[in-house]
């Protein structure tokens, strides 16, 4: 399946009543679940949003004409897309995370709307979050930092 039958597939459930879509085929399962006001949900498998390992002992000394490291402790929860960030599943909602809860591998952190298709990004590690990095509404890179966390 590909991109242009997922869009179909969207703009067929926009046309119509039509609330969840699912398919599965050999090596993909595509679940599409549109909320009551929105565009669709989509529910697949995403990429890992990749995590900055804890910091370590430096490989090798910085030389003297540069300037120290940055002391800053602690991991991030990185964007596995390009798209729009949202905090909350709408604008009355609460956050799905804020600084100090803690989050699991399955906690929900936040949506990623990417050619209006909504992303859950998961939190894929464990630890307290320590600082939301990115406003709602902003728009977001692949592998930038989303959330800091111990």
């Amino acid at each position: 399946m590909d991109i242009k039958e997922i869009k179909a597939i969207v703009d067929l459930m926009k046309r119509s009543e039509l609330t969840e879509f699912e398919i599965e085929e050999k090596d993909l399962k595509l679940r599409i679940k549109r909320r009551d006001d929105s565009a669709p949900v989509v529910y697949g498998p995403l990429p890992a949003a990749p995590v900055a390992p804890a910091p370590a002992a430096a490989a090798a000394a910085p030389s003297p004409a540069t300037a120290a490291p940055e002391k800053d402790e602690g991991r991030y929860i990185k964007s596995p897309m390009v798209g729009t960030f949202y905090a909350a599943p709408s604008p009355e909602s609460p956050p799905f995370v804020k600084t100090g809860d803690t989050v699991e591998p399955e906690t929900l952190v936040c949506i990623i709307e990417a050619m209006k298709v909504m992303n859950e990004i998961k939190a894929e590690t464990s630890g307290r979050l320590v600082e939301v990095l990115v406003k709602n509404g902003e728009s977001v890179e692949y592998g930038q930092n989303l959330f800091k966390i111990t």
